[in-house]
């Protein structure tokens, strides 16, 4: 039987949360955990950092699917944010609890006491997590801006931000949508920004929603300019290009002052309502994903001969090479319809001439470099080792700017219903940074991702800034990635976890990724028969 399973968003707020930062509050995040067996924990989602707050309501909301059939189990983690390093564990721990989802879900409000380990509470911290299923795939556009505030600072003007708030079936007020501060601007014009129909309103176009404008401070004490009430269905006519606007009201400047009128214009600009596809409508629809591996045959990962060596095939017939290739591949291969795998190496001299190859084809056949299946690919691999001089140095531009060729090849041929996955295997750093990165850059306009699996104990910082997790990855000139395409992983982080631990992390990212670059391009899911045609012709005579 088929598991049932549902999308289900959760929203997660605290309070009295203990204050770590010396002379001012904390900066507080949630990071949800899922357990991945063998005592391992894997990140599945984290919500905003909330600047100077003791008592956060999350903007944004944690994704998780829900099996009825599973015991979940889950792990809320909040921490005090003083960097901007994407790793939590230099940052101060506030306290958190393990539960089960169906114990959330089961529960309209889900509260417990935050603890710093089990049995020692964190301080009165508590956590409340609400769970909605996600019904509704359609997404609200908005475009909003601000006319005539009201100066809230004694030496300036005002630093005004938008929240947005959904009424509850019970008649509170849920935080569905934070927007950006903008400084010293009675004016304001806020950046577009999209919510899920479901989160805004939960598809209700008539559900009231309230919008509160404040004027931003840095200690969280933010003053209330003014807020208005609306539904979706009153934002509207802003949908055909008209100016949907609405009083700014400060309820005590309204009972105090005869004469108040308002404290400014809130304007929506543009409302607009798409649907938004998933994964499984690209996949449904047609969408075809190549997989290619990329082995690093670099001399750091010693004589294959040896124990010692990354490469060394242990008696049992593994190494950490062959598992993360085994761990990735038998995912994705049920994706792609051939089974027809390209597969190189680099950073080896390859015989007859000896020369250094950073993109040379594992089973020896550059014209066809193809593997049937992944056990295609480990057979090559293993035949490949003994045949193989070990060298260097590290270069990963190459076999990226090899496999974004095909990916832009298929654009040019019209054959947009084809995603190219890369899985870059290696044990250290990377020697050819720059022209990664540039490299990089230019295949995020393309429907391309690299998963990037460090094997062996070496510092793989080049790797994690790869990654971008921290921040958008940027060429040496400047120019950012359009999206994010790279995921790292460690494979030391799962030596002793089921092999399954390491494929859901290792491919956590490539659907969103997938669904980016079409919604990028604005193409909905395409049909299967258009595909099979385009892969007859991009097939033959390899690039």
């Amino acid at each position: 039987m088929a598991a049932c399973v549902s999308r289900v968003e959760l929203s997660v707020s605290c309070r009295s949360l203990l204050a770590r930062d010396l002379g001012s509050r904390s900066d507080p995040l949630c990071v949800l955990l899922q357990d991945a067996g063998g005592g391992r924990w894997a990140e599945l989602d984290r919500t905003e950092k909330i600047k100077n707050c003791q008592d956060p309501e999350f903007c944004k909301k944690l994704i998780v699917d829900y099996y009825f059939e599973k015991v979940q189990k889950l792990k809320f983690g909040v921490y005090d944010i003083d960097n901007e390093s994407f790793d939590l564990n230099d940052d101060d721990y506030l306290g958190g609890i393990e539960c089960t989802l169906g114990q959330v879900v089961s529960s309209s409000v889900f509260t417990k006491p935050l603890e710093l380990k089990q049995g020692k509470p964190a301080g009165k911290g508590t956590i409340t997590i609400s769970a909605e299923e996600i019904k509704d795939t359609r997404v609200v556009h908005l475009e909003i801006e601000a006319q005539n505030l009201d100066k809230k600072d004694l030496f300036g003007t005002s630093d005004p931000f938008l929240e947005f708030y959904r009424q509850s079936d019970a008649g509170t007020w849920q935080l569905v949508y934070r927007s950006e501060v903008i400084k010293n601007n009675l004016n304001p014009c806020w950046r577009k920004f999209s919510v899920p129909l479901q989160t805004f309103c939960g598809g209700d176009f008539n559900k009231p929603i309230k919008v509160h404008c404040a004027d931003h401070d840095r200690d969280g004490s933010h003053d209330l300019i003014g807020a208005a009430e609306t539904s979706l269905a009153q934002m509207q006519p802003a949908a055909a290009g008209s100016l949907v606007e609405y009083e700014c009201i400060h309820p005590e400047k309204k009972q105090k002052k005869k004469n108040y009128k308002n404290s400014g214009i809130i304007r929506i600009k543009s409302c607009k309502i798409e649907t938004e596809y998933s994964f499984l409508d690209y996949v449904m629809g047609g969408c075809q994903i190549n997989f290619t591996v990329g082995v690093d045959f670099t001399a750091s990962n010693g004589d294959p001969k040896s124990p010692d060596s990354l490469h060394y095939i242990s008696p049992d017939g593994i190494n950490e090479y062959l598992i993360a290739i085994w761990s990735v591949g038998s995912v994705v291969q049920d994706y792609d319809t051939d089974k027809l795998f390209p597969a190189f190496g680099f950073g080896a001299q390859v015989p007859p001439s000896w020369q250094v190859s950073h993109e040379f084809a594992l089973n020896f056949n550059p014209s066809n470099p193809y593997c049937q299946g992944i056990q295609g690919i480990v057979d090559a691999y293993r035949q490949t080792l003994p045949q193989i001089r070990l060298y260097g140095p590290t270069n990963f531009s190459p076999i990226i700017n090899h496999v974004a060729r095909f990916a832009a090849h298929s654009l040019q041929q019209g054959a947009a219903a084809q995603y190219f996955i890369l899985l870059i295997i290696t044990d250290g750093e990377i020697t050819d940074l720059d022209q990664t990165r540039q490299a990089i850059v230019n295949a995020s306009k393309l429907p391309m991702s690299i998963i990037i699996v460090g094997v062996g104990e070496a510092d793989f910082q080049a790797m994690e800034f790869l990654d971008g997790d921290s921040g958008v990855l940027k060429s040496v000139t400047g120019e950012p990635a359009a999206r994010d395409i790279v995921q790292f992983v460690p494979f030391r982080q799962f030596k002793n976890a089921p092999q399954e631990a390491l494929s859901q992390m290792v491919l956590a990212e490539v659907p969103k990724q997938l669904v980016s670059f079409y919604k990028w391009q604005g193409w909905p899911p395409l049909k299967l028969p258009e595909v099979k045609a385009l892969q007859i012709q991009a097939s033959p005579g390899y690039l």
